[in-house]
């Protein structure tokens, strides 16, 4: 398998290539099948017609596989263009004196596909009548050249473009992947800090609770290290993740505090979702929500819409912690706003706002 983020040619855009070029070049060769009357075809003539568009197939290969690649692509524009001035004129001259050949031939009652021929009993032209169709013709043959030139380059500089193209797309998701990998890499020791903190307080006050909380918090572990390895996972397992971690936090909460959790997910639920989306908002709450010498509260609701729409509205008592707390120091919100804004652009609404002691956030995610 190739690496990651390199442009590569698909077998099925080989064999359509092909294709296109084989389909051309058979209608260019079968043009005098096309322009030819049945009482006038001959194939002797055709095949004096092939070695013409064999020279128009040389100058556009010779550009398409080398010259535009080595020397155009490289800018050496002077060399690509003296080159392919030499090609021209040396390909014209080689067509015009296949012509002459061809005319010398004298077939089919002195006509050729190239023009008129010579009858043996004709008497021969005046050099300068003759030499003025000679360099008309040559300067057809040079146009003609010029123009297949020209298409030969607009097709592979088109190409080129569509691969920078896709290399750009396949680098900028290598870096917003690379960018999420490591916001949820401070995801992990930032909710693993903030637990422990909890876990702490118990056991300063030798709390019974702190074997439970050591188990929860190692289901919880288990889910951010081995199934979370994805850039989406299932919304159910996400909210069993928030189950998990709403109850280890229960542990630690006043007997007086008030704490309404609603889910009302889909059985059927197909909805895919960012990973540790939601839970530096459920953080948030529970560190400036919880007071133990007043009254405190944490409402927390997740819901799945139709379409895909996911919306979570949690509404919290607010305590603010002094500037010596630096428990989380605000990481978790600044994380969630840039992995919203590379997850999910244009697709989310975020809205948080403080009013009369209450801090509520709203967050709706189109998925």
């Amino acid at each position: 398998m190739p690496p990651k983020g390199r442009y590569t040619i698909s077998y099925t855009q080989v064999t359509e290539n092909l294709f296109i070029h084989l389909a051309a070049w058979c209608i260019i060769f079968g043009l005098p099948l096309f322009f030819l009357s049945q009482g006038n075809f001959s194939w002797i003539n055709f095949l004096l017609f092939v070695p013409v568009p064999v020279c128009f197939m040389i100058v556009f290969y010779s550009n398409y596989f080398y010259l535009i690649d080595h020397f155009l692509f490289e800018n050496k524009k002077n060399e690509f263009l003296l080159i392919n001035i030499a090609l021209i004129l040396g390909t014209a001259l080689l067509i015009h004196l296949w012509h002459e050949f061809s005319l010398t031939l004298n077939l089919a009652g002195g006509k050729s596909l190239f023009g008129e021929g010579k009858s043996p009993n004709e008497s021969p032209q005046p050099e300068k009548c003759r030499l003025i169709p000679i360099i008309l013709f040559f300067l057809r043959d040079v146009v003609s050249l010029t123009l297949v030139v020209i298409l030969s380059t607009a097709i592979k500089m088109s190409r080129r473009w569509a691969k920078i193209e896709v290399e750009q797309k396949e680098m900028q998701q290598a870096m917003i992947e690379a960018e999420l990998k490591n916001l949820k890499n401070q995801i992990n020791p930032h909710f693993l800090l903030n637990t422990l903190n909890n876990i702490y307080a118990l056991a300063q006050l030798n709390s019974p609770k702190v074997k439970p909380a050591i188990l929860d918090l190692s289901r919880l572990l288990q889910y951010v290290l081995y199934e979370n390895n994805t850039l989406h996972v299932p919304l159910k397992e996400e909210v069993n993740f928030i189950r998990n971690y709403i109850d280890l936090m229960r542990l630690r909460l006043p007997e007086d505090a008030r704490l309404t959790i609603t889910f009302d997910i889909k059985e059927n639920s197909t909805v895919m979702i960012a990973p540790l989306i939601f839970i530096s908002l459920i953080e948030n709450a529970f560190k400036h929500g919880m007071s133990s010498g007043e009254h405190s509260f944490v409402d927390i609701s997740l819901t799945e819409k139709e379409n895909g729409r996911i919306e979570f509205l949690c509404s919290n008592s607010y305590f603010p912690k002094n500037e010596s707390d630096k428990s989380g120091s605000g990481i978790g919100l600044q994380q969630v706003k840039k992995r919203l804004e590379l997850l999910y652009p244009y697709r989310h609404m975020w809205h948080k706002e403080i009013k009369e002691g209450t801090y509520s956030t709203v967050l709706i995610i189109d998925t």
